[in-house]
C-alpha cells in the first residue's frame, strides 16, 4: 500500500456505510448545479420506485422489485409476474434475424443463471411454446429469438404475455418473458424488427438476468431507439486510441446499443496530412479487422478523411484521390464515410486554381468550394456504391447557432441527404438545450448530428484529469431536432466507457434516461456487478467529477459527494459541541476509509485492464491522497482530546505532496501534467484543517 496503515476507527466498516447513499445521486438534466448533500437527495433528484427504471412505467398490479434496472432504459416496461428460474436445461428456440453475436450473449447470460444444458433447435415445426419437460420439478425454459415478422415468433410473443409492435421501427424489438402455463411452460421471446433489434433485444435480456438468484425477471418490453445515430468519434488530439482499444470500444458499443463509431483520430497522418496516400499493407489489415468487430456487433464503421489541410477543391485530380481513398476502405467494408472539414482555415486557399473558381478566400467561398467537394463525394461516390450510407461531415464552423454567410451557401447548396456535424452552442457546451438544436437545425437546414465534446481532455483546462462526471446537461427531447450523438472521448479508451455509457443511453431515449441511474450502471458494468468494486469506482468518480470548458467554466463540478461531505463536517466543527464533533468525526472517517480503499478494491474487482493501466497513475495519487485524508482525521480527533495533532497533520501533507507530485503516464495524454484528485476540494480541507479548532 502506498499510503500509511490505516487505524480502523469506529464506524469505517464500508458496508452501510451512510455517506455512500450520496454516491447514488447525481443532478437531473439542465438543473442548477448545487452541491449535493451526502445524506438527503437534492430537491431536483426524483428517485423511481426501488427496482424500477425512471421513465419506464411499472404495472401497478405487480410488485416493483419485478421490474430491474434496463440501460439504456426501454420505451415501454411492465412486470408480468415473479422472476423466473432459470433450470439446468434450456430450449434456445432461433429463427430468421438471430446471429452468432447476439446468442452468444444469450447463452452466456443463461449460464451465468445456471443454465448447464442449451439445446438450440429452430423455430421452424418446433411451434415454438413446447411443453415443459416430463417429469421436471420446473417446467424447462424455452427462449425463442427471431424476427417479429415471423408468424412463429409473433404467436410466442402474445403467448408470452407481450405484444407486436403497429409500427417496426429500425433497430427497435419486442421482448416478453413469463411463467406461461402447464402447456407451454416457462418462455422469453425476443422478437425483434430487424436484425439490429434481435441483436439489442439480446442486450437487454443480458440484463434481465440476474446470476447470485438464478433468476429471469418476468417483463414485457417494447423498445426502439429515439436518434438513429448513437456512439462515438474519435476526433481527439494526441495519441491515438491502440488496435486492441479500438476492438474492445466496438464490442462495448454492442453490449450499450452504440451504432456508431467515427475513426477520425487528428494524428493519424493517412486520414489527415497525408490524404492522399494508400494505406500500407499492414493498416488496411487493421482497418478491415476494425470494419469486421463493427460488424458483429452491430455497429457502423464510419471512416473520416481530413484533406482540408492541402486539398485543392476545384483539382478533379483531388476530387479522385478522395474517392480512391474511400475506396479503399469500401473495399475492407465499410459502408458510412465522413469527410472532416473542423480546425482548418478559410483566409487562404491551398491551390492558386481555387481562387481563380472561387474568388477571394471567405466565408462564403468556403462555403461554394466544400458544398463541391462534398456534393461530388455524395453523388459520385456513396450514389454509386451498394449499399453506402449518406455522406457525414464537419464543417468548419462547428459550433453555436448563428447564421453565416458559409453556413448560408452550405444550407442552400449542399446536398440535402448530406448530414451535418454540430458541436453545440460552443466548442465545449455547458449544457445542450432542445431549442439550441433547433435553432442549429434551422441554420444548417436539416436536423444536425451532435458531435459532443464530452469527455474529451485534449486541451489545457482538462491536463491531469480524468473526465468521469455522468453524462448531464443535454434536455430530454433533443431527438426531436436531432439526427444523432456521438461523443468524442479521452485519449483513455476504457475510462471513457464511463461517460460514452451515458450518452448511448441518452441517444437512445433521452425521455426515460437518468443520469444518476446511468452512472451508477457504469460503474457496475465495470465491477462486472460486484457491490464493493461498484461503490469503489463511484467514489473514484466522485473524485473525477470535474467537467471544464475552453473558458473558465465548469459545468460539473468538482467532487460534489466529497465536498458536501466536508461542508458538513466543517459547519458542525465550527458551531457543534464536542459530543457531535466525534459524531462528525466518524461519519466523515467512514467516508475516508472508503477513498482509502478504493484504489485496492478497484485494482482488484476490475477486470478491465485497459481501465486499470490507464487510471493507474490517477488510482496511485487517489491512494495518497486517501492516507492523508485519514491523517488529517486522526489529527483532529487528538485536537479534540487536547492534543496538537501536529505529527498526524505533519503526514498528512508529507503524503499531500507526494500525491500532488503523480503524473500522466507520458506519450499516453495530451496534454501532460501532473494528476488532479478532487482539487480545490481535498487539497483544500487537508491545508486548512490544522486551523479548524472549534
Amino acid at each position: 500500500m502506498l499510503r500509511r496503515s490505516r487505524r480502523h476507527h469506529p464506524g469505517n466498516s464500508l458496508l452501510g456505510l451512510p455517506l455512500l447513499g450520496a454516491l447514488a445521486l447525481t443532478l437531473t438534466p439542465l438543473t442548477p448545479l448545487a452541491p449535493l448533500d451526502p445524506l438527503t437527495p437534492p430537491a431536483s433528484f426524483t428517485a423511481a420506485p426501488a427496482g424500477t427504471s425512471a421513465g419506464t412505467p411499472a404495472d401497478a398490479s405487480a410488485p416493483t422489485d419485478q421490474l430491474p434496472v434496463i440501460t439504456p432504459a426501454p420505451q415501454r416496461m411492465t412486470a408480468t409476474g415473479r422472476a423466473l428460474r432459470v433450470p439446468d436445461r434450456v430450449r434456445l428456440a432461433v429463427g430468421a434475424g438471430a446471429d452468432a453475436a447476439g446468442l452468444d450473449v444469450i447463452r452466456k447470460a443463461l449460464a451465468s443463471a445456471g443454465a448447464r444444458r442449451i439445446d438450440q433447435v429452430p423455430i421452424a415445426g418446433t411451434g415454438a411454446t413446447p411443453a415443459p419437460a416430463s417429469g421436471a420439478r420446473d417446467p424447462r425454459l424455452t427462449v425463442v429469438v427471431g424476427s417479429v415478422t415471423d408468424r412463429a415468433v409473433a404467436r410466442a410473443l402474445r403467448t408470452a404475455g407481450g405484444s407486436v409492435p403497429g409500427t417496426l421501427v429500425a433497430e427497435g424489438y419486442a421482448l416478453a418473458s413469463g411463467a406461461g402455463d402447464r402447456r407451454t411452460g416457462a418462455t422469453a421471446v425476443l422478437a425483434g424488427n430487424d436484425a439490429d433489434g434481435v441483436y439489442y433485444a439480446a442486450q437487454t435480456f443480458r440484463q434481465l438476468v440476474t446470476p447470485a438468484r438464478g433468476t429471469l425477471a418476468a417483463v414485457s418490453i417494447t423498445d426502439h431507439p429515439l436518434m438513429s445515430l448513437r456512439g462515438s468519434i474519435e476526433g481527439f488530439y494526441g495519441a491515438p486510441w491502440s488496435h486492441a482499444d479500438r476492438l474492445d470500444q466496438l464490442a462495448f458499443y454492442g453490449a450499450v446499443k452504440a451504432n456508431t463509431y467515427i475513426y477520425a483520430p487528428k494524428d493519424d497522418v493517412y486520414l489527415r496530412e497525408s490524404w492522399r496516400d494508400a494505406y500500407p499493407a499492414d493498416r488496411l489489415a487493421e482497418l478491415r479487422e476494425l470494419i469486421d468487430r463493427a460488424t458483429t456487433h452491430h455497429v457502423d464503421f464510419t471512416y473520416a478523411i481530413s484533406p482540408g489541410l492541402s486539398v485543392c477543391y476545384s483539382d478533379p485530380n483531388d476530387v479522385s484521390a478522395l474517392e480512391n481513398k474511400l475506396e479503399s476502405l469500401y473495399a475492407q467494408g465499410a459502408r458510412s464515410f465522413y469527410v472532416a472539414l473542423d480546425d482548418i482555415s478559410y483566409t487562404s486557399w491551398n491551390c492558386p486554381a481555387d481562387q481563380a473558381a472561387y474568388g477571394a478566400p471567405g466565408r462564403a467561398a468556403a462555403g461554394r468550394a466544400q458544398a463541391d467537394l462534398l456534393n461530388a463525394v455524395q453523388r459520385g461516390f456513396i450514389d454509386t456504391h451498394d449499399g453506402a450510407r449518406p455522406l457525414q461531415m464537419v464543417p468548419t464552423e462547428y459550433s453555436d447557432m448563428a447564421d453565416s454567410p458559409y453556413k448560408k451557401v452550405l444550407r442552400e447548396q449542399l446536398d440535402p441527404r448530406v448530414v451535418v456535424q454540430w458541436t453545440g452552442n460552443d466548442v465545449v457546451p455547458p449544457s445542450i438545450s432542445v431549442t439550441d438544436a433547433r435553432a442549429a437545425s434551422a441554420v444548417w437546414g436539416r436536423k444536425v448530428f451532435l458531435w459532443d465534446n464530452y469527455p474529451v481532455n485534449d486541451y489545457g483546462q482538462t491536463t491531469g484529469r480524468l473526465l468521469m462526471a455522468p453524462y448531464d446537461r443535454r434536455e430530454a427531447g433533443l431527438h426531436e431536432e436531432l439526427s444523432g450523438i456521438v461523443l468524442n472521448p479521452m485519449n483513455q479508451a476504457a475510462a471513457s466507457k464511463v461517460a460514452l455509457f451515458g450518452g448511448a443511453s441518452f441517444a437512445w431515449n433521452d425521455r426515460g434516461y437518468d443520469a444518476g441511474r446511468t452512472w451508477r450502471a457504469a460503474a457496475g458494468h465495470l465491477a462486472d456487478g460486484d457491490p464493493m468494486t461498484t461503490r469503489a469506482l463511484l467514489a473514484f468518480f466522485d473524485t473525477q467529477h470535474l467537467a471544464p470548458t475552453f473558458g473558465p467554466e465548469n459545468w460539473q463540478p468538482q467532487a460534489p459527494v466529497l465536498g458536501a461531505a466536508l461542508g458538513d463536517f466543517r459547519a458542525v466543527w465550527s458551531t457543534g459541541s464536542d459530543r457531535e464533533r466525534r459524531s462528525a468525526l466518524r461519519e466523515l472517517s467512514a467516508y475516508a476509509a472508503l477513498l482509502a480503499d478504493a484504489p485496492e478494491l478497484i485494482r482488484n474487482g476490475v477486470a478491465d485492464q485497459g481501465f486499470l493501466r490507464e487510471t493507474a497513475p490517477w488510482l496511485t495519487a487517489l491512494d495518497l491522497w486517501g492516507g492523508s485524508l485519514d491523517a488529517t482525521l486522526d489529527g483532529l480527533r487528538q485536537q479534540l482530546g487536547g492534543g496538537s495533532g501536529e505529527r498526524s497533520f505533519a503526514e498528512a501533507a508529507a503524503l499531500a505532496r507526494q500525491a500532488a507530485a503523480v503524473r500522466t503516464i507520458p506519450g499516453t495524454t495530451r496534454p501532460q501534467g501532473t494528476i488532479k484528485v478532487a482539487d480545490g476540494v481535498l487539497d483544500t480541507f487537508v491545508e486548512e484543517a490544522p486551523g479548524l479548532r472549534g
